[in-house]
């Protein structure tokens, strides 16, 4: 056997090791992914983000109001995060649905924290 296709293997079969049998199924690997807030975001592009999102956007923004399990007026990131993840899982959870004039990115770590649940597919 050539030393390339040899190595490949071999790797193919450690990478396969690294997925728990949780997630697979029927041999095929699914990933759960969340649209966030960059971390470099400027607060002030964030909120217009936020703002678009909770209005025109159609996010349900009301787990980030007043008294719901996400709100939190001193953290913007989370709080965009939460209305931008909301537009991505409604609007086909593509890259484009998960823009938000680049404020925003996707993530496989779920960004779910205290009692604020971010819901994924």
């Amino acid at each position: 056997m050539h030393k390339g296709l040899a190595f490949c293997l071999l790797l193919s079969l450690s990478l396969c090791n690294l997925i728990p049998p949780s997630m697979a199924k029927n041999g095929v690997v699914t990933m759960e992914l969340w649209c966030v807030a960059k971390n470099n975001a400027e607060d002030a592009q964030l909120q217009s983000a936020l703002d678009w999102a909770c209005g025109a956007g159609g996010a349900d923004c009301s787990p980030i109001l007043q008294g719901g399990p996400c709100n939190d007026p001193t953290d913007i990131q989370n709080t965009a995060s939460y209305a931008f993840n909301d537009y991505f899982l409604k609007h086909g959870m593509t890259d484009e649905s998960c823009n938000f004039d680049n404020t925003a990115a996707l993530t496989s770590l779920n960004p779910s924290y205290n009692k604020c649940k971010f819901p994924s597919r």
